[in-house]
């Protein structure tokens, strides 16, 4: 299996993570420390944003001419950047590794935009503020095992993400994915068939699917059980049980529920609900 950064820090005889959140779906939020090594990131699984929260002046990458970090200083290395470093004085860090298809979805979702659109370009020590306040929020929250905080930075990051341009071929016109998802988010409580979401489509299952993929950037199910998880943050904001808001949100019971709730956010509805009350 194709490891992560995390992965490959975790393996290191010097690095330590000293404060870490999961955030659900492969998202994690790590604050590092490490001093003294040498890390080899080959092709690595996941986008990977870095924010160096203190030192940083020892820490070089090798493959890139060796330039050197600073205090304050991001990197983003896309998935699949192989990349060569050297650490020869200590830092403390903070990695956010998101994987490429929730985050493409979510780039679609919090957009409003065709999938393909999505861009990660590489940044190497650049002094980014639409990232940098996102991901110092990051690090106060992992401090502070805050998930509710960390969810609202990483939304930000992402709201941030510069597009790329690009000529769209095939996929959903912005009329049909409008439509789809009003379609989902009209029966949310029921069964959601993939028959019925290509019928407000025009288009047969087999074509929907494939082009619904394309568009963005995840599968028609796990489109819908995004969309459904949204819907439970909402009801358990307010005063509704969490047995109503399974059935509201059509799981299939609570535990149903929970299972996926923790899938794809890292806490339980009834430790989210505490979270949310201040708990």
């Amino acid at each position: 299996m194709v490891s992560t950064v995390s992965d490959y820090l975790e393996r290191s005889p010097t690095a330590q993570s000293r404060a870490r959140l999961d955030l659900g779906a492969g998202r994690t939020v790590t604050i590092w420390e490490n001093h003294s090594d040498r890390i080899f990131y080959d092709k690595p699984r996941g986008h990977t944003f870095s924010l160096y929260l203190r030192g940083g002046t020892g820490t070089r990458r090798l493959d890139a001419g060796g330039i050197a970090g600073w205090p304050g200083a991001i990197c983003v290395l896309p998935e699949g950047q192989t990349s060569d470093w050297e650490i020869t004085t200590p830092f403390r860090f903070l990695h956010l590794v998101l994987p490429d298809e929730p985050l493409r979805a979510w780039f679609s979702r919090i957009h409003d935009r065709d999938a393909r659109y999505f861009d990660v370009a590489e940044i190497m020590y650049d002094a980014v503020p639409a990232m940098t306040a996102p991901l110092a929020r990051l690090a106060q929250a992992a401090s502070t095992s805050d998930p509710l905080s960390a969810e609202g930075a990483v939304a930000e990051l992402i709201y941030h993400l510069p597009e790329r341009p690009k000529t769209l071929q095939g996929g959903l016109t912005a009329q049909q994915l409008r439509r789809t998802d009003d379609w989902i988010d009209a029966n949310l409580g029921g069964s959601i068939r993939l028959s019925d979401l290509a019928a407000e489509a025009g288009l047969s299952e087999f074509h929907f699917h494939r082009m619904f993929r394309t568009s963005r950037g995840t599968s028609p199910h796990k489109w819908v059980m995004m969309r459904r998880i949204e819907a439970a943050k909402d009801r358990l904001a307010g005063n509704g049980s969490i047995s109503d808001t399974a059935a509201a949100c059509g799981f299939s019971c609570q535990s149903h529920l929970t299972r996926a709730f923790k899938a794809q956010t890292g806490m339980t509805p009834a430790l989210y609900r505490q979270r949310l009350s201040g708990g």
